[in-house]
């Protein structure tokens, strides 16, 4: 996929539009601390993005607010990039243990927050992964206590750190700054190219944790989760692992956004066809400025789309 020329840099505190391998890329490749969640950022803001022009979400229901506005005319809705409404930062959620931060938040006028997504990432000491897993039932039990039809999703992406005999041929030139030496805790991938046990393991038990339906299930189950390992050097850097999660696995990230959209739909539309006015999604008009559309060519702040806009019928 080619790359725009633009980087990410810590100067973009705001929501940003992205496609997947560059949210990807500055994850796999950023060397500054991670307690600041810089390299988890660009994650939160490709979500944001994507739930409004494939989901069609309105950009004002979206928190971080994505960088776009519409004009609505004649029963028409067009998506205007606009940098200017962009914002960073997260919402709070009441919880009913206590309140939470989440990543990415629908929320609709009178009804409350609809739609959330939490992205975490880990980029070493993978022998913790199973601490996660406290936290990661405890976020999703507390939310959907005070929230049962809210639609809540989890992306966890790793690190591919490779052992040394295998990143042998995409060492950096002798010119780059030192990076801290990877420890064996921090290998990922084994030299046959396999994951981690440790990794293995936390895969088993987030499947445990996906695959809620109805608001009566069980609240610490996710509606959506998705696990991806993520290459980390050279060309390739920003690259999904391909074979793991193994094909078959309801991990994969090829579903995981129709999956929140079907849920979505079922609860409050099919489940509250009174409410259509306010909970239905919005199609974007073809013509519409912020889109790429009818092969031409995209602006230089438009990224190409690794999704489909969704577009209204004509």
């Amino acid at each position: 996929m080619p790359r725009r020329t633009n980087a990410i840099t810590t100067e973009f505190t705001a929501c940003r539009w992205l496609n997947m391998r560059e949210a990807l890329e500055h994850f796999g490749t950023y060397s500054g601390v991670t307690q600041s969640a810089e390299h988890i950022k660009p994650l939160h803001w490709y979500v944001a993005c994507r739930l409004v022009v494939e989901g069609g979400f309105h950009p004002d229901e979206v928190m971080p607010h994505p960088p776009f506005h519409v004009d609505s005319r004649r029963g028409k809705h067009y998506l205007v990039y606009d940098e200017s409404r962009a914002t960073g930062g997260e919402r709070t959620v009441l919880g009913g243990l206590k309140t939470k931060n989440v990543d990415v938040v629908v929320t609709k006028e009178g009804i409350g927050p609809v739609l959330a997504v939490s992205c975490k990432g880990m980029t070493r000491a993978f022998r913790n992964l199973t601490n996660r897993m406290e936290d990661t039932i405890g976020e999703c039990t507390n939310l959907h206590i005070t929230y049962p039809a809210m639609v809540f999703g989890y992306i966890f992406v790793i690190r591919a750190n490779r052992e040394v005999l295998a990143v042998a041929d995409h060492l950096p030139p002798e010119y780059a700054e030192p990076t801290r030496q990877l420890k064996a805790n921090d290998i990922a991938v084994q030299q046959g190219g396999e994951p981690v046990e440790s990794i293995i393991r936390f895969h088993a038990a987030l499947k445990e944790l996906t695959g809620r339906k109805g608001i009566r299930n069980d609240v610490s189950r996710y509606e959506a989760v998705t696990l991806a390992m993520i290459e980390t050097t050279g060309d390739s850097a920003g690259d999904l692992l391909a074979h793991f999660p193994p094909l078959g696995s309801p991990l994969r990230i090829e579903g995981f956004f129709q999956t929140l959209y079907l849920r979505y739909e079922e609860r409050y539309l099919l489940g509250a066809p009174d409410l259509k006015s306010v909970t239905r999604r919005l199609e974007w008009a073809s013509d519409s400025p912020g889109l790429q559309v009818d092969g031409l060519p995209p602006a230089d702040a438009y990224p190409e789309l690794d999704y489909e806009a969704r577009i209204q019928s004509e």
